[in-house]
């Protein structure tokens, strides 16, 4: 009877276990190594917990707020931050490793779940508050009196340095409390670098303080085409309703944002995007143009042949004082001049372009945007800045210090690589969200430019190509996805086209390629959808 008692006993206390809210490691982005897991045993993390960070460590303890913070919302548990010392007993800890344990990776950390309690332990901050949103995605999401957590030490750190997001907000402008929400969405996925695409033929987003009229004109559009860009370049229609007004952002409000962004440890990077897509700032200053105008915002989508004039020495001036003001702002080594979809046939007819051809010895036209760049290039460099153009900047040349980020295709990318110039993969194929994500069911989803990027083939995107030596391959920095908002006009459309498929991207950046396996992460992507609901984010629900 006695073994009876026992074995029933320890039924009922199994089945209790069973019963209890539990963490799971499985994540999104899975982490590289989960050792020692032990389902059998658990430490319990109960309401009224601690978490405890080192004395003196103001960055640390921040991240013990952000750990905070996590917890109840996920749970409703309180918990109270306080710092380590003598007689503190703490049920999570967070600890930065002694230099000599320190490898070369900054995010790498380890999390230790034992009896004693959670230590979170990394190079630095950053790694915390990486460990942080893997502990805060294991959490189970309801109201919790308690939680197991399963023994297991978890080593993880990322594949590549730079994972990226792109939000252009030209076409369609999104509030300055808006994009702390796309940051935030991006530090749930592991994501370090915020690409903003701030300027445009069809809007101009930033203040500059030397030029006060530039963003309060070049930020408003006349009229803007209805639906897809479908029609003849004659035969547009439009909705005749003036857009833009006041759409733009302070430089106070982007410093406020950079500050958001950085205690999340994500780095943003702007975008002036030049010699092209300039004709909304073309539409205030008309003599930077090669025609001298008169130009208008831009109101229908696509690529305009009015560029900046290279011949005009007033041209370069303009751009030296933008991007001083935008050095100013952003902290981030990397400065983005886009270089893209840039036609030649103003430079063509241009007295002043055919000039400058002729003046430094140039055969073609395209050598007049490389012309461009390598003044740039040196202007940012001595600034300590590093330039970032998009995959066309190789066409007359790249720049001595430039940074490509291929769009069309792997091409680009690979011919950068070869050239010993690092190389951000962004493939149209792999990595444009404003594609339909649903085949054939366009007419329900919302309008999108054109073109099916399934969830799956964002999963299945490789950013190192097959072909490159070892060497060349080390110059493959990382991949981005881009979300451009030619139809993409309310942030509800903004996590519609980016929510699920910026999971999928955020494991192509963080695991080893033979760890990857999409069946395996629909299973962990449905708890990832459950946190979308929670935080109240728009996502495709349905998904191939």
């Amino acid at each position: 009877m006695r073994k009876l008692a026992c074995s029933l006993f320890a039924l009922v206390l199994s089945l209790a276990t069973l019963a209890q809210p539990k963490a799971d490691y499985n994540v999104v982005p899975l982490p590289q190594h989960i050792g020692q897991l032990d389902t059998t045993r658990h430490f319990t993390l109960r309401p009224h917990f601690t978490i405890a960070y080192t004395a003196g460590n103001a960055e640390l303890e921040r991240n013990a707020e952000f750990l905070q913070q996590y917890v109840k919302e996920l749970t409703q548990m309180n918990s109270t931050t306080v710092p380590s010392g003598k007689g503190v007993k703490a049920d999570i800890t967070l600890q930065l490793r002694p230099a000599k344990q320190r490898t070369t990776q900054p995010e790498a950390y380890t999390l230790n779940i034992d009896k004693k309690g959670i230590l979170i332990s990394a190079n630095s901050g950053e790694g915390i508050f990486r460990a942080i949103q893997t502990l805060r995605k294991s959490l189970p999401i309801e109201d919790c009196q308690e939680v197991l957590f399963p023994y297991a030490v978890i080593d993880d750190e990322a594949r590549f340095a730079y994972r990226g997001q792109h939000l252009d907000v030209a076409r369609h402008f999104f509030d300055a409390e808006y994009i702390k929400t796309f940051i935030d969405i991006l530090a749930l996925h592991g994501i370090n670098q915020f690409h903003w695409h701030i300027t445009d033929d069809q809007g101009w987003r930033f203040e500059v303080k030397s030029m006060p009229e530039l963003a309060p004109k070049a930020s408003i559009r006349k009229k803007t085409v209805i639906g897809r860009n479908c029609y003849s370049k004659h035969s547009y229609l439009y909705d005749n309703t003036e857009y833009g007004r006041g759409c733009y952002y302070t430089q106070q409000q982007m410093r406020d944002i950079v500050r958001y962004a950085a205690e999340r440890y994500i780095n943003i990077i702007p975008e002036i995007d030049l010699p092209g897509h300039m004709v909304a700032a073309l539409s205030v200053y008309p003599e930077l143009g090669c025609t001298g105008g008169p130009y208008e915002v831009w109101p229908v989508w696509g690529v305009a042949d009015d560029v900046l004039c290279a011949g005009n020495p007033r041209t370069m001036e303009f751009l030296k004082k933008v991007l001083t003001e935008v050095c100013d702002i952003f902290p981030s080594r990397y400065i983005h001049i886009g270089g893209d979809e840039s036609p030649r046939v103003r430079w063509k007819h241009c007295p002043k372009c055919q000039a400058k051809m002729k003046e430094l010895g140039l055969g073609r036209e395209a050598e007049l945007q490389t012309y461009i760049n390598k003044e740039l290039d040196r202007f940012l460099t001595a600034k300590g800045r590093t330039l970032i153009g998009w995959d066309e900047t190789l066409e007359g040349g790249l720049s001595e210090n430039a940074v490509v980020m291929s769009w069309r295709g792997y091409a680009g990318g690979i011919e950068a690589a070869r050239q010993h110039h690092p190389v951000i993969m962004t493939p149209t194929g792999n990595c444009y969200l404003d594609y339909y994500q649903i085949k054939g069911e366009s007419a329900t989803q919302p309008l999108g430019i054109g073109g099916y990027l399934p969830l799956s083939k964002v999963y299945g995107m490789e950013p190192v190509p097959e072909g490159l030596s070892q060497e060349e391959q080390k110059y493959i920095w990382g991949a981005q996805c881009n979300l451009w908002t030619e139809y993409v006009l309310s942030s509800d459309h903004v996590e519609f086209m980016l929510l699920p498929r910026l999971a999928a991207m955020s494991e192509v950046q963080w695991l080893s390629p033979e760890k990857k396996d999409f069946k395996a992460f629909e299973k962990r992507l449905q708890h990832t959808l459950r946190m979308y609901e929670k935080f109240g984010y728009k996502y495709c629900t349905k998904y191939e």
